[in-house]
């Protein structure tokens, strides 16, 4: 409920927010003699350009694990709209009661774009990270985790503010200049920012202690530093721009870093945690030495694309998510943060892997052998053990769906 509520909000706000930016258009244009509609269409698609970058790039940092593609949503579209909404009434607020009449015209806008921007906004994007944190804390296996959610909603945050920016660029006649550095140059910053509050969240969510508490507070503030030097910078010149770009970049490699760090993480979770299952038939030791690299991955929803089509390669993905998240499952045990209801999230697991494997084997009296094991009965895959009984335990104790879609 929390997450259709938080998307059904999230959208009704980001359909405002643009309806509103149309308003401003049509207002623009007749002021200056120039079509409205069509300088928020040319805006609204150049807003868009960015999007499709980053949000692929954003998604390749953790595909070993992939997050739900419903929470994902949800994050973006509350940057687009809850976050971008309440920026804009508090931001404008702020300037206008605040730092103007404290400091004058000059300083108090310099100390707005500075300063309240950045805590406004990195507190309204933050916002969506602590209500995951605290509903949705299991999808969060890892640093990269919060730095994938951070990257969405930071990505939907930029995405309406670029339409706004855009906006008024066409109508002065720079969007060209406009779109080169916020499109182009510098599309990594708002998602630069926000990471710093996903590590925060992330670390929250994988860790006992006080600290944990401290954590997601320690990543605002370096968010919001990060945000007030980028923003100060770019009224300072063009000197102050390349000395913040330069300090974003090598915080976009020490991020780079930890989704390295991530993956090699949960390769050796998987080595470590499955090998127990093997017992079940559900997986072998060669099917274990596949789950852990992308290449074989990437040639076991080839081979059950050839056993049962596009169904097969989709159950397939399923069976790969559904082990990888067994195996953080009980990482999560040994570092004292699993839920107290982790078998029923274990029975599921297991049970989503078994159905997905009568799937993706069709209905060939001999599926292939699969190119990763050198004779059949090396995988788990050319044997049907019988494991009715994981379903029948899972569903005597819970109502549960898989996280990672329905079973087939």
């Amino acid at each position: 409920m929390t997450l259709v509520l938080g998307t059904t909000i999230s959208v009704v706000c980001t359909v405002g927010m643009l309806g509103y930016l149309w308003l401003l258009a049509m207002e623009g244009g007749a002021a200056a003699g120039i079509d409205g509609a069509t300088g928020f269409v040319v805006s609204l698609v150049a807003a868009i350009v960015p999007v499709t970058i980053l949000v692929p790039l954003i998604l390749m940092l953790d595909r070993l694990e992939p997050e739900p593609g419903w929470v994902l949503f949800f994050a973006f579209v509350w940057g687009a709209g809850v976050a971008v909404l309440a920026s804009l009434i508090l931001n404008t607020w702020g300037i206008a009661y605040l730092t103007v009449p404290l400091f004058g015209r000059e300083a108090g806008d310099f100390l707005g774009t500075a300063l309240v921007a950045p805590v406004v906004e990195e507190s309204a994007k933050g916002m969506v990270l602590l209500i995951l944190l605290w509903r949705r804390r299991q999808e969060i296996d890892t640093f990269t985790d919060g730095v994938i959610y951070a990257g969405m909603v930071a990505t939907g945050f930029a995405f309406t503010e670029n339409v706004l920016y855009f906006l008024g660029a066409f109508f002065e006649g720079t969007l060209v200049a406009t779109f080169a550095i916020r499109g182009l140059i510098a599309p990594f910053g708002h998602p630069i920012y926000t990471a710093m509050i996903g590590l925060g969240v992330a670390y929250a969510a994988m860790r006992t202690g006080g600290a944990r508490f401290l954590a997601p507070i320690g990543g605002w503030v370096l968010a919001v530093l990060l945000h007030g030097l980028w923003n100060g910078a770019a009224l300072l010149g063009w000197t102050g721009l390349g000395v913040a770009y330069l300090l974003l970049f090598v915080v976009l490699m020490f991020l780079l870093m930890i989704a390295r760090r991530d993956r090699h993480g949960q390769v050796a979770a998987i080595a470590r945690y499955l090998p127990p299952y093997i017992s079940t038939g559900l997986l072998s030791q060669t099917d274990i030495t596949m789950l852990s690299s992308m290449t074989g991955r990437r040639r076991a929803r080839e081979w059950a694309a050839r056993n049962a089509g596009p169904r097969g390669r989709a159950a397939m993905k399923d069976y790969q998510s559904a082990a990888t998240e067994l195996a953080l499952l009980h990482r999560k045990m040994d570092a004292g943060v699993a839920r107290r209801d982790w078998k029923v999230n274990r029975d599921s697991f297991l049970a989503l892997m078994h159905v997905a494997r009568d799937t993706f084997l069709g209905r060939l009296p001999g599926p292939v052998t699969p190119g990763w094991a050198e004779s059949p009965t090396d995988s788990g895959f050319m044997r049907r053990a019988d494991f009715a009984h994981v379903i029948a335990q899972a569903q005597a104790q819970q109502h549960h769906v898989p996280r990672h879609g329905r079973t087939r």
